[in-house]
């Protein structure tokens, strides 16, 4: 399985950017598919989850409300809408995978990682 995320770019506040992730393997459909973020000096940190089942989704409380997670099962693809950006949504933004299991909200549980793509809001 290989994903590969792309969409990153340099905004201003209150913009907006969607991300994309390329997904390969035939089962996309049966994945949990998640985003994290890196920001400078920090720890990764979760950002939205897709179930495999497409009946729920999560997002941390820093994004509620202004990212959207959404998935195409017949492109193999996964995206993040976020609006309303401001600075400390800088960051690496990841696409992970996880082939089996549950949604969840912890990178140790996903299997596969994109490369990451950079978002850099300015104020």
């Amino acid at each position: 399985v290989q994903l590969q995320a792309s969409g990153g770019g340099l905004v201003q506040a209150g913009g907006s950017l969607k991300l994309s992730c390329a997904v390969s393997g035939r089962s996309f459909s049966s994945y949990t598919m998640a985003w994290f973020r890196q920001a400078p000096g920090k720890e990764r940190e979760f950002v939205s989850v897709f179930s495999r089942s497409g009946a729920f989704t999560d997002y941390a409380d820093s994004v509620k409300g202004r990212f959207r997670i959404s998935r195409d099962n017949a492109e193999n693809m996964v995206y993040l809408e976020m609006n309303g950006l401001n600075p400390e949504d800088t960051a690496v933004y990841y696409c992970a995978a996880r082939t089996n299991g549950r949604y969840s909200n912890s990178g140790a549980n996903y299997d596969y990682w994109g490369q990451g793509t950079q978002v850099t809001v300015s104020s």
